[in-house]
């Protein structure tokens, strides 16, 4: 079977393992069911996911004009804090700000490589989660907005990371901890004016991710440098494809990419 689209991060269910699902404007691929089966990845493309033209992506799927220009694209996409629609004030484009800003956001600890902050839509848990490779997490603060939970995310990462190494988390060279534990020792570093949106009685939760074998040295696939790749898919965990000779492919970091797939 071939498959061409434009890739986009991996669809997923929360179930045990996670399903995973590529969508494609004409195919829809259950993933899961391609593990021990070798596939042929072919870069034919690019098309910006904002403007639909096949030019050279730049960042997050988009190419330079729109990356700079789109509001989905802007500063307070990646860094919370800057986030300004709770007080009327555009950055891009106020209307669409006010609808993904002043909606009920999670701040929470997950173990991926390590324990780390993070900030997310209550609406993407835990979806932001499995995207991450995150086998285990728990919420710390629910509030109204964006700006919220960026000022308390960088106030915790004093004190916690918030990042994840993904080559730990692809080898599975993890530990569990106790987010409950972490989330008590954290509550006196939440800022002031998060502090009334402090959760003190959820539990964590477990992810399971359908992984085979995991890589011991991971190579990521870069398919600008390597536009052909051939190899056997053994496991998908966080947005990445695990290959059977350690390659590793990140979707979502390719993402505007157009791609043949051959199964």
């Amino acid at each position: 079977m071939v498959y061409t689209g434009v890739l986009t991060k991996m669809q997923t269910e929360f179930l045990e393992p996670i399903q995973y699902y590529l969508v494609f404007k004409h195919d829809f691929i259950h993933v899961n069911q391609l593990l021990n089966k070798t596939i042929d990845i072919k870069l034919v493309g690019h098309q910006c996911l904002s403007c639909g033209l096949d030019r050279p992506i730049y960042r997050q799927g988009f190419c330079k004009t729109c990356f700079f220009d789109k509001p989905l694209a802007g500063d307070w996409i990646m860094r919370p804090e800057l986030s300004t629609a709770h007080l009327d004030k555009e950055d891009r484009d106020l209307d669409y700000e006010k609808k993904v800003q002043l909606q009920p956001h999670i701040v929470y600890l997950a173990n991926s490589s390590n324990v780390k902050v993070g900030v997310t839509r209550k609406s993407q848990v835990p979806t932001r989660w499995i995207d991450q490779g995150a086998h285990e997490a728990v919420e710390i603060v629910e509030v109204p907005n964006r700006y919220l939970a960026g000022i308390t995310e960088v106030a915790l990462k004093d004190h916690v990371a918030d990042k994840t190494n993904w080559r730990t988390m692809l080898k599975n060279d993890i530990k569990d901890e106790d987010l409950l534990a972490w989330r008590q020792k954290l509550k006196p570093y939440i800022p002031e004016e998060a502090q009334p949106y402090f959760i003190e009685n959820n539990s964590e939760t477990h992810i399971h991710f359908p992984v085979e074998q995991y890589p011991l040295k991971p190579k990521s696939l870069n398919l600008s440098k390597t536009p052909n790749y051939s190899g056997k898919l053994v496991g998908i965990k966080g947005q990445y494809f695990i290959f059977e000779d350690n390659t590793v492919f990140n979707v979502r970091a390719n993402e505007g990419s157009v791609v043949e797939l051959t199964v």
